[in-house]
């Protein structure tokens, strides 16, 4: 063999062998990057989702008003509930319950994670006509009627009314 065609193969290899380590490195830099950002991002969601929570039950017992004044905290209606916790950690959700189920990414019941919003029908009004956050343990944090903001179960009247469910963190 010539020394020309020696030299050829060994430059050929080098190439080949610089080109495959390129590769390999921009190839998977992403990918370690990437789960890096979910795992911090799913890390933050889950400390939002506990940080609404909280806020959420630091108004337990407080009076329920149907159309109740947006931003104020002297009484609620779901959705201004709902608009106000959400929106003291960043979160700007429209201001009625029908407009909330349309914000975000749709959620299966098998899914559900703290802090979803989950979305119900109401006799009398076709549609979404209340949402509740999602805390855990089969229950949601809402408000309505006598009792005002508090925790429910999801027992089968929920479950019969039950329409969607959305992330928004």
């Amino acid at each position: 063999m010539k020394l020309h065609q020696i030299w050829s193969k060994r430059l050929a290899i080098f190439a080949l062998g610089t080109t495959i380590a390129i590769s390999g490195g921009v190839i998977s830099s992403p990918q370690l990057i990437k789960a890096d950002t979910i795992s911090a991002s799913a890390t933050s969601a889950s400390s939002k989702a506990n940080s609404i929570i909280a806020l959420g039950q630091r108004y337990l017992g407080t009076p329920y008003k149907f159309g109740a004044k947006v931003g104020q905290t002297r009484n609620f209606d779901c959705s201004t509930l709902t608009k106000y916790i959400y929106d003291k950690y960043g979160i700007s959700l429209p201001r009625t319950a029908a407009q909330q189920s349309k914000v975000g990414s749709y959620v299966s019941k098998s899914n559900w994670q703290k802090g979803d919003l989950l979305f119900f029908s109401v006799p009398g009004r076709p549609g979404v006509g209340h949402v509740g956050v999602y805390i855990g343990n089969n229950e949601m944090l809402n408000t309505y009627g006598a009792g005002g903001v508090k925790i429910t179960k999801l027992n089968s009247y929920w479950n019969s009314h039950y329409i969607t469910a959305r992330r928004v963190l």
